[in-house]
């Protein structure tokens, strides 16, 4: 996903260690989403603040910076300013900031609402990788088939086990 507004600049992921108590959607956006978005859009600064206390806030703030035109300024919410000073310590000041709250939310939703409120576009994929995914969903489909054939197989064989069993004892020793 690549943004359309240039005037994001910094995004700031606030979340537990630990999964449990609504951090479970943070953790995912971590691992998943974050990395995808610094990839297509290596000129946002991304910071991530993990807490000990299960109870703090699981937060993503946006930071915009000043934008060009005026009517996306009047559009804005402002945050307060002591959040400000205390995610903005060692970065220049932003025009506004907007915090999404992804306590017990899933990672999809937090996407959805991450690309509303920044107006983000999804980046569509390149000739090689749309062939290297459907390389990779054919080889799924055939070890699919490999599986079941397996499956097939190793049942037989305990079937077969099972009746050699049952027939060596039905006869015994003498």
């Amino acid at each position: 996903m690549s943004f359309y507004r240039k005037d994001v600049q910094r995004i700031h992921l606030e979340f537990a260690f630990k999964f449990n108590n609504g951090h479970f959607g943070a953790r995912k956006v971590w691992r998943n989403i974050l990395p995808r978005l610094k990839y297509h859009n290596p000129a946002v600064s991304i910071t991530i603040n993990r807490s000990i206390d299960q109870a703090d806030p699981a937060n993503l703030t946006i930071f915009y910076a000043s934008p060009k035109d005026p009517d996306t300024a009047a559009s804005s919410t402002p945050s307060s300013p002591a959040m400000q000073s205390k995610l903005t310590s060692n970065h220049t000041s932003f025009e506004r900031t907007e915090t999404i709250n992804m306590k017990h939310k899933h990672e999809l939703d937090v996407l959805s609402e991450l690309m509303d409120l920044t107006k983000a576009r999804p980046v569509a994929a390149t000739p090689e990788a749309a062939a290297e995914l459907q390389q990779l969903a054919n080889e799924e489909r055939r070890s699919a088939a490999d599986r079941a054939r397996n499956a097939a197989y190793t049942e037989q064989r305990r079937q077969e086990k099972a009746l050699l069993d049952q027939a060596r004892g039905a006869v015994g020793p003498a």
